[in-house]
């Protein structure tokens, strides 16, 4: 069946019958691949719908006439398009080729190429080849060389006549359509020969069918000379047949090759004549059989009426004499019946006096029931309700008494509450109490510590400045060969003297005691008080330096020095 499509753009439309509405209009076909990615969890697919709507967006505001699909894989999906026009084709493609599509529910996007579909028509070469190389062929007769072309999926309202109702095409029309080309020799519509399956039968053509073959035909166009074949399939070729009709244009996709079983060759022609001659000669053998037999059927019938019609009126006459003893049957059986009834009317009038005596007692046993229940479900009743007062009255003290226990519970827990926020706050106050009593503690012992350090600051710098400068001074002129002045002076001065201080100061510092005893005499220092000198050094005997030792050594006054130290 020709896909009939409707068609809006007619710039590219080549005439081919104006007066007949008949145009050629190029086909402009492409072919897309979606490269579809790895499909890695199970029951998952592609739709092949979502993946043409997009295609569809793709392209706006450009639309495809026609896109189907034509082969699915699991690695690509190739669809056949359509547009309307080859400059529309280009958009098309540009649009399309090396594009991406992203689908729901798919991370990869699918990689989309696209590419203008090469038309399958066949070329001069192919009829030159084919009629070369075919052995039973002679291209001195027409029909066995390149002459006749084969069309297929040809609309039938597109070629009948105007005035004709059985819509099938006409070969005159076709024959002024295609004359644009060159003159025509020979037309063949298979659609028109109504003995053509028979024929084809016989012949050992096999016969297809499809749906929407009375909508479309095939036919065979012969031309009488070569250039006309050549034109018309040049024409043809990569274009569809358009038809106007009402100022609406209609376009159809139809299939044309060159004619390689020698349809139209005067051989063919005449096998198909003869055939049908056959065929009408048996089919007027059939008829006459069949209007004999026919004859002889409607003699026997009417026998057979006629024979009938006598049977019947046997079977009437028989029928009223039965029908006469019928009724004098039913009659006595009518008389009998009367009586019957008779009979039951009186014992049915018996049954039911009987039966409403038994209703009237089983009403009074009824009513009886209906008061004893009545009587016994009041006092179930009164039951019920004393049971449910007493039940809601014992509730009512369980929850009485459970409000009772709570109250106490939380009288309880509020004492407790109370009580350890008591103790909370004076483990408090006794942790600051405490805090408060080390930090006194703490700040009178660094008071303490702070003036016992200035006392032996104090202490120190008085023994180490100017008494033992001055014991030192006393000592040296009792002796008469002591140092002198200057070498004493000299000794004092610079690094001998903080030599002197650091020994003097070592030997105060190795008894620990001495504060304390500074403290206790009332500011006298390493001295004690003793009975015959009066205060008395406590200390190791200060050391002199290390240069004074060998000089007083030299000079014999090492002992007057001791001596000197201890008598202060």
């Amino acid at each position: 069946m020709a896909s009939i499509q409707a068609c809006k753009d007619t710039a590219e439309a080549v005439e081919l019958n104006e007066l007949l509405g008949f145009f050629l209009k190029p086909l402009a076909k492409l072919n897309i691949c979606v490269q579809l990615p790895s499909l890695k969890t199970p029951g998952k697919s592609i739709s092949n719908w979502e993946v043409m709507e997009k295609l569809k967006k793709m392209v706006k505001p450009e639309e495809f006439i026609v896109l189907k699909v034509s082969k699915t894989t699991l690695e690509f999906i190739r669809f056949e398009g359509e547009v309307e026009n080859k400059s529309t084709l280009k958009v098309v493609l540009g649009r399309l080729d090396g594009s991406t599509i992203k689908l729901s529910g798919f991370a990869d996007v699918l990689k989309v190429r696209a590419a203008e579909a090469k038309l399958t028509f066949p070329a001069r070469h192919d009829w030159d080849s084919f009629f070369r190389d075919a052995k039973n062929m002679n291209e001195m007769k027409p029909g066995e060389r390149p002459d006749t072309i084969h069309f297929q999926g040809l609309p039938c309202k597109w070629f009948a006549e105007n005035n004709s109702d059985s819509g099938k095409p006409s070969d005159k029309i076709i024959r002024q359509v295609f004359e644009a080309f060159g003159e025509i020799r020979c037309i063949d519509i298979p659609m028109l020969d109504p003995y053509r399956q028979d024929i084809d039968k016989s012949v050992g053509k096999i016969s297809t069918f499809s749906f929407g073959q009375d909508l479309t035909f095939e036919a065979y166009v012969q031309y009488r000379e070569y250039m006309g074949f050549v034109k018309a399939m040049d024409a043809l070729r990569g274009m569809k047949l358009m038809f106007t009709n009402e100022n609406k244009f209609y376009a159809a996709v139809i299939k044309v090759e060159f004619d390689k079983t020698k349809h139209l060759s005067d051989r063919q022609i005449r096998k198909r004549r003869l055939e049908r001659e056959k065929l009408i000669t048996l089919e007027k053998e059939r008829e006459e059989r069949v209007q004999k037999e026919r004859k002889e059927e409607e003699k026997r019938k009417e026998e057979e009426r006629q024979k009938l019609k006598k049977e019947e009126e046997i079977k009437d006459h028989k029928l009223k004499e039965k029908l006469l003893k019928k009724k004098e049957r039913r009659l006595l059986k009518e008389q009998k019946r009367k009586e019957k009834l008779l009979e039951k009317k009186e014992k049915e009038k018996a049954k039911e006096y009987a039966l409403q005596q038994r209703r009237e007692l089983v009403l009074q046993r009824k009513e009886q029931a209906v008061h004893l229940l009545k009587n016994l479900f009041e006092r179930i009743k009164l039951l019920k309700q004393r049971e449910e007062v007493k039940r809601k009255m014992e509730e009512i003290e369980r929850e009485r008494i459970c409000q009772l226990e709570l109250e106490n519970r939380r009288r309880l827990e509020e004492v407790k509450h109370r009580l350890e926020e008591e103790k909370q706050q004076q483990e408090r106050l006794k942790k600051r109490e405490h805090l408060l009593r080390n930090k006194l503690i703490k700040n009178l012992k660094k008071h303490e510590e702070k003036k016992t350090e200035e006392m032996r600051e104090k202490l120190r710098k008085e023994i180490a400045g100017k008494r033992v400068l001055k014991s030192v001074l006393v000592a040296a002129p009792t002796s008469s060969k002591s140092l002198s002045s200057e070498d004493l002076s000299s000794s004092m001065t610079g690094t001998n003297f903080d030599s002197f201080h650091h020994n003097f100061r070592s030997s105060f510092n190795c008894n620990r005691g001495f504060y304390r005893g500074a403290k206790s005499y009332h500011g006298l220092g390493p001295f004690k008080r003793s009975s015959c000198y009066g205060l008395r050094w406590t200390l190791p005997y200060p050391q002199p330096f290390p240069h004074m030792k060998q000089q007083l050594q030299n000079k014999g006054t090492l002992k007057s020095y001791y001596k000197s130290h201890c008598n202060r």
